[in-house]
């Protein structure tokens, strides 16, 4: 359910202690969460880097919001995705308002970049997962559209949003999905068409909601990284990040405490703090950066990005 760095590296760190002397270095290194300025308010932020050019966030909004930076940093609006709704999504979310779009999520794979994306209304599983894709880098306008994904319908015990492209060790894709209703799905995909090939794989469930999935590869791991609670109430959400890990992308994906994520488990990575409440909606770019939104509860609750390093020791994940 959705509403509308400095790194760490050797090199980064050179960076930023030289800007020091120029009186230019704006960056935190505190705790490893990123110092961000401009435009920073987003929802459901999905985070990809152009090569070794620029950062993306691709966020849930009229269109798709889209959001550029060349340093991870300072963030700038770039525009939107779709400039108004597609014909096809009434036919499956007929309540949809127009071009109100969730979820996003951007992964460059076989020589081109594939948006997956959400169409639903608040509280329904009659949602869709459709899917765009594009050639050369993000900065190129047009995308294409590659149509539905797959669908869900009120007779179904999941939901088709908040999809996740995954890459599993022996490079084939899979999309894991999914929102309250019966929990966290996976589904093979055709590397070809890049859509569903196969049955779906209940992975995770909670009572009390879970949802966007994402999943990263690391080590012998997969990581599944979900979002639990409730979202959308500004500083009134309980979301909070919670993981769990399987050794093979299919599951069981059991938490540092041996639960199974199919029963309730999740170790939590983020719960929030004073001032940001109820973080989720987390996207992680390689193993090494998550980011997420929270609402902010010294700007009314408004929902901003915050991005840091996400740090790992004796095969689990924290900042």
């Amino acid at each position: 359910m959705k509403i509308p760095h400095a790194r760490r590296s050797l090199s980064g760190l050179a960076r930023c202690t030289a800007a020091l002397f120029l009186g230019l270095c704006v960056s935190s290194l505190h705790a490893g969460h990123w110092a961000l300025t401009g435009s920073v308010g987003v929802h459901d932020p999905s985070i990809t880097r152009d090569g070794s050019g620029p950062y993306w966030v691709f966020a849930t909004g009229q269109g798709i919001h889209v959001k550029r930076s060349s340093n991870g940093l300072a963030w700038a609006d770039n525009g939107q995705v779709f400039g108004s709704g597609l014909a096809w999504w009434k036919t499956y979310v007929p309540g949809n308002s127009g071009n109100d779009v969730w979820a996003p999520d951007v992964r460059y794979y076989n020589g081109k970049w594939w948006l997956y994306y959400s169409i639903s209304t608040f509280g329904s599983n009659t949602s869709c997962i459709g899917l765009a894709s594009k050639t050369g880098s993000l900065s190129n306008s047009g995308w294409t559209d590659n149509g539905l994904v797959i669908r869900s319908t009120s007779s179904n015990s999941y939901n088709a949003i908040d999809p996740n492209l995954v890459i599993d060790a022996a490079n084939q894709p899979w999309l894991v999905f999914g929102s309250w209703w019966n929990g966290i799905y996976l589904t093979r995909l055709d590397s070809a068409t890049m859509k569903p090939t196969g049955s779906l794989t209940n992975i995770a469930k909670r009572s009390g909601g879970i949802e966007a999935p994402h999943i990263v590869y690391r080590s012998g791991y997969y990581y599944l990284f979900v979002s639990i609670g409730v979202c959308c109430q500004g500083v009134n959400s309980t979301y909070k990040i919670a993981y769990g890990r399987s050794a093979s992308v299919t599951g069981p994906y059991l938490d540092k405490n041996g639960v199974n994520m199919l029963s309730s488990g999740g170790t939590v990575l983020d719960a929030g703090n004073a001032q940001w409440k109820g973080p989720g909606g987390q996207s992680i770019h390689g193993t090494g950066v998550i980011a997420r939104h929270a609402y902010d509860a010294n700007a009314n609750g408004a929902p901003k990005l915050l991005i840091s390093d996400l740090n790992w020791s004796g095969g689990w994940p924290s900042y």
